[in-house]
């Protein structure tokens, strides 16, 4: 065909004619997947720009947001004509002249570059093709993308094509709109609405013409011409910009004088709400998903989902008011406690001389310092002794004060801090999930990221194993010395475990009474005749996913586990043996309400269903047996109405660190921790820092408000009858309580350091010393 054309360089420009549109057209089409997805008619009539996610509890209330891009669209109407003027004048002169591509502007622009001067040739269209459609990312390019300039020519003819396409479709002010709408001014501001109120503290129908050239002066360079961070260039840029719009007669002579003079005038007064409702849920709801969604190809931050958790905006309520009530108590104790002390201490109660420096050293800036300043600790030091201004975390709210780093650390390390989480197990739904005292101050989540000494809350563990291996709950132990040789690491040791009281009655008791007691040294006798390796197992087969060391000091809880695992495990026994993946989130569906997403609970059998009710028996001896240790609970008098039953276990690691305490009610099983983040600091006595003086009072308070409500869902009641015929014998006769027995032993309320123990040698490696 071509060689009809006898002229030889018409012939040529035929040829390159014909394999420009030969070129469009594979692109277009995506031919062989070469080139990458350009958006369609389709596409263009329904931008989507991107969409954060929403978080909901059960009961429809929005708790969080995902997103990436701030920002909030306004209409052509609302935007002030002279943001428009700035902007045409600035980057696209001819645009109400052209059709989406400026070959008049591109040709310049090329022959402009060729010599020196780099500029753009891009139309505001063709740069909303980039903003709204993304065709220059990686997942919109084809098998071409690894051919450097080839790469650039494919994107370029993507931007012309979907330039056009907007072009048939929209509007000139629809197209502005979109682009101001869209476009990114720098500080996490999309769209001009953000950007006027970050920079100005107004509404874009507002600006003046020289806060509008500011604005549009920064689309060159975010960084480069932000007024905040490069005032000084800004303000040049923004005089570039209004010489533009005198150049194109959108501003006089006088008018680019008055307003060239001004300053910047900025106003930063505007406060935006930039948190997206963090929390520890909605961080919790994150890494929940982190798997469906790289599975499923979804991205919080953009694709527009909304979230339904299985939280209870009720109970989570009361959970909060709990811990903000009983966590100010203990604060305020803690402070009473140690005065001016410091509380960083070692197991024998000495004050660790190097804490601070250690702290500073695990500080991020610790070695940019070290970098900054070539190793000079005197100028590190002086760093870390400057007082700065800050706003401080305290219990009666954000306190602005003056603190060096040092003082900040001293500050912050006395904190307390909590996490709770409360479970249905019976459909797997988490309920409550409170990851910490103030999620803007302390965003580690102390239900599933921290790990701690689970103390006596794992010695259930153990009275499991041996239920589930011919003991009875009524079988009997003597409270006495015991002495067990094991080998750790190739090492002969022995562990001689101590009751917390220093005290063993020498009196004979049932595994229920012991372990509703708390008694060590039955505690210590079971595990010998079970084996600590079974316990172990049996840890693992109810839901303990942390690694467990096999040591006989397992049982008394000398193994760090998380709030999320213990609650998990526990869960096991009131759902009748089985063992359940928890729930957190129920469904997920786009934006317009289609259900992409439901999530059901996935069991499986851990024990019989015999052992299980054998082992809620076995809880509420901490109620019901003398000195039990969950017996505070007597003192919240809106939990005993009716027949109500309440089985929990205490805890509490040495020197008084980690305070635990496991509850269960008829339908919920509640877990929380309580102490400082650093291990160093705790309590110095039982009777300030045990779980049942730090832990159990927040369950305590939690449970009377649940109850309190008749719209929970959740009443009093006893636990339930035998799921199945029970063939070990558990109705124990009452236990006598001997002459020579002490206080602590007796009827009366027991303190709670009844989970201590201490080796006849030093402590062996790898072995943890546990009260």
């Amino acid at each position: 065909m071509f060689r009809r054309i006898k002229n030889r360089y018409l012939r040529y420009f035929v040829i390159f004619i014909y394999s420009v549109i030969i070129f469009f057209c594979a692109v277009e089409l995506n031919f062989l997947w070469l080139f990458g997805y350009t958006p369609d008619m389709q596409d263009i009539k329904t931008p989507s720009m991107s969409v954060g996610s929403q978080v909901y509890t059960a009961d429809g209330k929005l708790i969080g947001e995902y997103y990436h891009e701030n920002r909030s669209p306004v209409e052509y109407k609302e935007i002030s004509p002279s943001i428009v003027h700035a902007l045409v004048a600035t980057e696209d002169v001819r645009f109400y002249k052209h059709g989406g591509v400026d070959f008049y502007s591109f040709l310049t622009s090329v022959l402009s570059t060729a010599k020196g001067d780099k500029r753009g040739g891009s139309t505001i269209t063709q740069q909303l093709a980039k903003n709204l459609f993304s065709t220059r990312k990686r997942k919109s390019q084809g098998l071409l993308r690894h051919v450097p300039v080839l790469r650039t020519l494919i994107s370029k003819c993507k931007e012309w094509l979907t330039a056009y396409k907007i072009e048939h479709i929209y509007n000139k002010e629809e197209i502005l709109t979109l682009y101001l709408n869209t476009v990114p001014f720098g500080n996490n501001s999309f769209g001009i609405k953000t950007a006027t109120l970050k920079f100005f503290d107004k509404t874009p129908d507002a600006v003046t013409p020289a806060e509008a050239a500011t604005l549009i002066g920064m689309l060159k360079a975010t960084s480069t011409y932000n007024p905040i961070n490069n005032p000084d260039r800004s303000l040049e840029r923004r005089n570039t910009v209004l010489g533009q719009m005198e150049k194109y007669n959108y501003l006089t002579k006088a008018e680019f004088d008055n307003y060239s003079k001004m300053p910047l005038g900025l106003n930063l007064s505007y406060v935006e709400n930039d948190s997206h409702g963090d929390s520890y849920i909605r961080e919790a709801v994150e890494r929940w998903l982190k798997k469906w969604c790289k599975d499923n190809d979804y991205d919080l931050y953009e694709d527009g989902l909304k979230i339904y958790t299985t939280i209870d905006s009720r109970l989570q309520e009361y959970a909060e008011e709990a811990v903000a009530e009983k966590m100010k108590m203990l604060q305020k104790r803690f402070d009473n406690i140690w005065g001016i002390k410091n509380p960083w201490r070692d197991s024998k109660g000495v004050e660790i001389v190097d804490f601070l420096p250690k702290a500073e050293q695990h500080l991020p800036i610790y070695k940019l310092l070290l970098a900054k300043y070539h190793g000079d600790m005197t100028q590190v030091n002086k760093y870390f002794e400057t007082p700065k201004r800050m706003k401080v975390f305290t219990w009666k709210g954000e306190k602005d004060t003056t603190f060096s780093s040092v003082d900040s650390i001293k500050y912050y390390t006395r904190i307390l801090n909590t996490g709770m989480m409360t479970i249905e197990p019976s459909s797997g739904k988490i309920k409550v999930w409170v990851g910490g005292i103030n999620h803007k101050y302390f965003n580690y989540d102390h239900v599933n990221q921290a790990k701690r000494q689970a103390g006596s809350t794992f010695k259930p563990f153990a009275y499991l194993t041996a239920l589930d291996n011919g003991y009875s709950p009524c079988d009997k132990f003597t409270d006495q010395p015991v002495s067990i040789k094991y080998t750790d690491e190739g090492k002969d040791q022995v562990w001689a475990p101590n009751n917390a009281d220093f005290h063993f009655s020498y009196q004979e008791m049932s595994l229920r009474w012991a372990m509703g007691k708390s008694v060590n040294s039955i505690t210590a006798q079971l595990t010998e005749k079970v084996g600590w390796d079974k316990i172990v197992s049996y840890a693992h087969k109810c839901g303990i996913e942390s690694p467990l060391k096999a040591v006989p000091s397992v049982s008394l809880g000398s193994n760090d586990v998380s709030v999320y695992e213990m609650v998990r495990a526990y869960s096991t026994f009131l759902n009748k043996g089985e063992k359940i993946d928890p729930l957190l989130v129920t469904k997920i569906t786009d934006h317009d309400g289609n259900t992409i997403q439901e999530f059901v609970l996935k069991t499986e059998r851990a024990i019989s269903e015999e052992v299980a009710w054998l082992m809620l028996y076995m809880f509420r001896g901490g109620m019901e047996e003398p000195g039990g240790t969950s017996q505070a609970l007597w003192e919240y008098n809106g939990l005993w109405k009716k027949d109500n039953q309440i089985g929990g276990k205490t805890g509490t690691s040495s020197d008084y660190v980690d305070g635990w305490y496991m509850g269960i009610t008829k339908d919920l099983v509640t877990g929380i921790w309580v102490g400082a983040d650093d291990r160093s600091v705790h309590f110095n006595t039982s009777e300030s820092g045990e779980g049942s003086h730090t832990a159990l009072p927040i369950f305590g308070s939690f449970m009377e408000r649940v109850y309190a409500d008749k719209q929970s869902g959740y009443t009093y009641g006893p636990f339930p009858k035998p799921w199945t015929k029970i063939t070990k014998s558990y109705d124990c006769p009452s236990p006598r309580i001997s002459a020579d027995t002490t206080a602590n032993d007796s009827l009366k309320m027991p303190l709670d350091t009844v989970n201590g123990f201490q080796n006849t040698d030093p402590k062996p490696p790898g072995e943890q010393q546990v009260n």
